[in-house]
C-alpha cells in the first residue's frame, strides 16, 4: 500500500471512528489508563480506546500478534499526523504502552510476549513500577524489596514507594534483590507480579495539588512467578536502566507541544487581552513567544532523534536530555499561564472560578514533581555529562 492511499484510508477511518468528545483537550479526570479498576467519566473514552484497540492503534508499530498494526516509521508518523489534524486525544496512555510493553518487546521470551503484550494493547491491563523505596531514591540500586526463590515463585517482602496509580494497578513490574551477597547492581532481579493478592497492600499518597497518584506499596510475602522474571536473575538492572530510558523519553514529551491542549499564547490573550492582534503585555508577549519557539525547536529535535533511531528503535541516553529539557519546559508552560491568569489560576473550590482554572490550578501544582520523577534533572545532568558529553568523572 502506498503511503498516499494509507493516509486516505487512515483519515477516513478517523473521522468516522473519533467520536466528537474525544476530538477536545483531555481533562484530567479523563486520562485513559485502561485497567480492571477504571471507570469512565466520558463514555467516550471507552468507545475510542476499544475502536484503536481493535484496529491495532492503541499501540501502531507494535506487531500485529501482540495488538499493534504492524506500522512501519512513515506509515506510524501519517497516523500521528492525521490524529493530530482533527486533535483527537490519545486512545490509550500508561506504563504499559509506555514503559514495560517496549522493555516487553526487547526482553521478554517469547512466552511473555504472548501473555502480556495483548493485554497491554487493548487496555485491559493497568501497571504501575515497583522501583523507588524510601531509603533509595537517587541511589535506586541500593533497594532493599527481597525476593525468596520457593519452588516456581519468588516470595517477596518489602516496600516502594511513588509507586504511580498503584492503587488502580492490576500488575506491577518491579525489581527486588535476589543476591544480598553480590555487588549492589548484580544482585537485582526484574519481575512481573498481580497487584491483585493478600500480600500486596496499597497507601495513596496526597499531593499538594490535592490528588493522590502516588502511592506506598507494602509487600508481605507476595508470591511472583518465577516464569515472570524478564531477562535473568540477578541482572535486573540491565532491564531497568532501558526502561528508565523508555521512561524518561515518555515523561520528556510533556514538553515540545506533544500534548494536544490549549496554546499558552490564547489563553493570555484571553486573560491579558490584545492590542493590534497581539498579546498586549510587551514583556509576557516576549516570554510566551520564546517558550513557542523552544518547543517547536525542542519537539524537531525529538523528531530528528527518532529518524536517527529507527535502526536501533530503543532510545539510548539521550532521553535524559529529553527528560529534563521536557520537563522544565513543561513547568515554564504552566508559570506563564499563572502570569496571564493571575489570581483566577489560584483557586481551589468555590464560585469565580470556571472548571478550567480549578483544573490548571491543580496541573500548575503538579508540574512541581516534573523535575523530581523518573530522575531528579540533577541526576539527568550527571547522566548527560558522563554518558552523552563523555565528561569524566
Amino acid at each position: 500500500m502506498s503511503l498516499d492511499t494509507f493516509r486516505e484510508e487512515t483519515r477516513s477511518w478517523l473521522e468516522a471512528s473519533c467520536p466528537e468528545s474525544m476530538r477536545t483537550p483531555m481533562p484530567a479526570d479523563e486520562t485513559p489508563g485502561g485497567g480492571t479498576k477504571m471507570t469512565y467519566k466520558n463514555p467516550e473514552t471507552k468507545v475510542w480506546m476499544d475502536r484503536c484497540a481493535e484496529k491495532g492503534f492503541t499501540v501502531p508499530t507494535w506487531p500485529k500478534e501482540y495488538g499493534g498494526a504492524g506500522l512501519n516509521p512513515a506509515e506510524a508518523n501519517v497516523l500521528r499526523q492525521e490524529m493530530s489534524r482533527i486533535n483527537a486525544r490519545p486512545p490509550l496512555t500508561g506504563m504499559g504502552i509506555s514503559m514495560i510493553g517496549p522493555a516487553l518487546l526487547e526482553f521478554g521470551t517469547d512466552e511473555q510476549k504472548e501473555e502480556h503484550l495483548p493485554k497491554i494493547a487493548d487496555g485491559s491491563i493497568w501497571w504501575c513500577q515497583g522501583y523507588s523505596e524510601p531509603n533509595s531514591g537517587s541511589d535506586l540500586a541500593s533497594l532493599q524489596t527481597k525476593a525468596v526463590l520457593d519452588g516456581d515463585e519468588y516470595v517477596i517482602n518489602g516496600q516502594k514507594i511513588w509507586t504511580s496509580g498503584a492503587n488502580n494497578a492490576d500488575w506491577i513490574f518491579c525489581l527486588v534483590r535476589t543476591d544480598f551477597e553480590a555487588a549492589k547492581h548484580n544482585g537485582i532481579t526484574f519481575i512481573l507480579f498481580s497487584m491483585d493478592q493478600p500480600g500486596v497492600s496499597v497507601k495513596p499518597i496526597k499531593l499538594i495539588s490535592g490528588l493522590s497518584p502516588f502511592c506506598e506499596t507494602f509487600f508481605e510475602d507476595a508470591r511472583a512467578l518465577r516464569k515472570n522474571v524478564i531477562g535473568q536473575v540477578n541482572d535486573g538492572w540491565t532491564v531497568a536502566k532501558r526502561l528508565l530510558q523508555y521512561e524518561r523519553t515518555m515523561i520528556g514529551g510533556i514538553g515540545g507541544g506533544s500534548q494536544r491542549r490549549r496554546s499558552v499564547a490564547d489563553i493570555a490573550k484571553e486573560y491579558v487581552g490584545v492590542d493590534n492582534g497581539r498579546l498586549s503585555d510587551e514583556s509576557l508577549r516576549h516570554d510566551v513567544t520564546q517558550h513557542a519557539m523552544d518547543d517547536r525547536a525542542y519537539s524537531l529535535t525529538i523528531k530528528r532523534n527518532a529518524e536517527e533511531s529507527k535502526s536501533t528503535k530503543a532510545p539510548s541516553f539521550v532521553s535524559s536530555m529529553f527528560k529534563l529539557y521536557g520537563t522544565e519546559q513543561n513547568k515554564k508552560r504552566y508559570e506563564l499561564m499563572l502570569s496571564a491568569m493571575g489570581g483566577q489560576m489560584l483557586g481551589w473550590e468555590g464560585g469565580g472560578f470556571s472548571d478550567f482554572e480549578l483544573t490548571e490550578t491543580r496541573a500548575w501544582l503538579r508540574t512541581k514533581a516534573n523535575s523530581i520523577e523518573g530522575g531528579t534533572s540533577e541526576v539527568q545532568l550527571n547522566i548527560i555529562a558522563k554518558r552523552v558529553l563523555g565528561l569524566p568523572d
